[in-house]
């Protein structure tokens, strides 16, 4: 990668605490503050937080696998190109649809959240008039700056982070009695967690929760496609890694742990937000307030983050010849501005999905969407394990590697075989078999996809040959 500004290449300018921010931004959005409560009332308060050490097991070994790869060969886009190279080329061109739509209809969703948020402000004030003001401000932090970009996204991610850091702090003390609750509540310490016992709604509902774990972990391997912007990636993304794994376990456990000791289970999944009335029984004054603000504040990091990963699936897929070299151009700053273009119209005719039709259209893509983020995992495990016998059939010696995944090949297929049984588990989930229906055939269309524009490609190349030669 060249550095030089006026070339119009990526510039490595994402650092360290931007990359780990960057991938704890895309995790720590509205399913932790939103969802968290319907998740406990689901499994129960032991079941929940079992689901999410496993989930958080599952994501490591990810990590772990990606971690060897975009160390060895950083580039933007990262895991699309790995597959492309490992797996097959066909396998490579349908990650990249996959992940790229995954962000774009996120980019839907939280454009229309933002704005219903901003109601309990200013209720006058139409909804999308925010979504749009809210849209072009995230489009304007991608488009300046690759390094603009990471510092808006590490302010954003900052705001949630610290407020998870209070919110534990404080439950922790109200739970044990160290700070009084209000209304002159006693102390609950693990009553809330033991009164429902192990698995309330039987074990099955483990295996229910454990699919919405992994669709909320996702996000992490966002440090993979910023592989290509980052300075030292040799030293930047190991470290990324290893801190996002005992980052998701403190916020994603210590939340859960907080809220089920805070709150009976009966009550969770009735609240909108189990933050608001946790922190209100703790007596924080302007609550509901403190934490519109703060979910507002997740969506539009999550949003952020989207916007950059899918112009940088388009990039890529321009950058590998599939696609329209088009996409491929960039700025003198070293930003994609073609294909951020189109990440945001596909993000805008999700909105209107959303709003327009969705019983049918939208809630197609959702599924597809949470389907493909399972997928693009096992792709990532899937590739280090073929990358790393290539390695050594070529001859190179395993200790050349600056990052390797530890305990080769166990951490690989385990990895695989937890997220493949992931995508099992959706059959037996009436809620989400429509992931299924949508995405396998949407999983056909891009491999047939593939090979037709191959054929064409083809076709062309041999009449451009036989036209220069007569």
């Amino acid at each position: 990668m060249n550095n030089n500004k006026d070339t119009g290449h990526f510039q490595r300018k994402m650092q360290a605490r931007h990359v780990i921010m960057l991938s704890l931004g895309g995790v720590i959005g509205t399913g932790l503050f939103l969802s968290s409560g319907y998740t406990i009332q689901q499994a129960g308060p032991i079941g929940t937080i079992l689901s999410y050490l496993i989930g958080a097991i599952v994501v490591y070994l990810v990590m772990l696998c990606l971690g060897e790869l975009s160390v060895h060969m950083p580039e933007t886009g990262a895991f699309h190109s790995y597959a492309a190279k490992y797996i097959g080329p066909a396998t490579g061109y349908t990650v990249a649809w996959l992940y790229w739509l995954t962000w774009t209809v996120a980019l839907g969703s939280e454009f229309t959240a933002a704005g219903l948020l901003m109601q309990r402000w200013f209720p006058s004030v139409n909804v999308w008039i925010w979504s749009a003001l809210f849209a072009l401000m995230i489009f304007l932090f991608n488009a300046l700056t690759v390094k603009f970009f990471a510092e808006s996204e590490f302010w954003f991610s900052a705001v949630k982070v610290i407020t998870i850091v209070v919110f534990i702090i404080l439950g922790g003390a109200a739970m044990f009695g160290i700070i009084p609750m209000a209304d002159s509540e006693p102390a609950p310490f693990l009553s809330n967690i033991t009164a429902s016992g192990w698995f309330p709604n039987g074990a099955t509902a483990i295996l229910m929760t454990m699919l919405a774990v992994n669709f909320a972990f996702s996000g992490t391997e966002l440090i993979g496609i910023a592989a290509g912007e980052t300075e030292n990636p040799e030293k930047t993304i190991p470290k990324a890694i290893h801190t996002t794994l005992w980052r998701l376990i403190i916020f994603f456990i210590g939340t859960i742990v907080i809220l089920s000791a805070l709150l009976p289970m009966s009550d969770a999944s009735v609240l909108e937000s189990p933050f608001v009335a946790v922190m209100e029984r703790v007596g924080v004054p302007y609550a509901a307030d403190i934490m519109n603000f703060v979910i507002l504040t997740a969506i539009l990091s999550a949003a952020n983050s989207g916007l950059y990963a899918s112009s940088r699936m388009l990039w890529s897929l321009a950058d590998k010849k599939t696609i329209s070299p088009w996409f491929a151009k960039l700025t003198k700053r070293g930003v994609p501005l073609n294909a951020l273009l189109i990440s945001m119209v596909g993000g805008g005719l999700a909105l209107l999905s959303s709003i327009i039709a969705p019983g049918t259209v939208y809630i197609t893509l959702v599924s597809i969407s949470g389907l493909a983020v399972v997928a693009v995992w096992m792709s990532i495990s899937a590739s280090q394990y073929m990358f790393r016998r290539q390695y050594i059939r070529e001859g190179h010696a395993i200790k050349d590697l600056v990052y390797r995944t530890p305990l080769y090949p166990a951490v690989p297929i385990i990895s695989f075989i937890l997220c493949l049984a992931s995508c099992i588990g959706i059959a037996f989930d009436p809620t989400q078999r429509i992931a299924l229906y949508c995405g396998v055939p949407f999983i056909a269309v891009c491999y047939a996809a593939y090979y037709l524009t191959e054929r064409v490609n083809k076709k062309r190349g041999q009449v451009h040959d036989a036209s220069t030669t007569d």
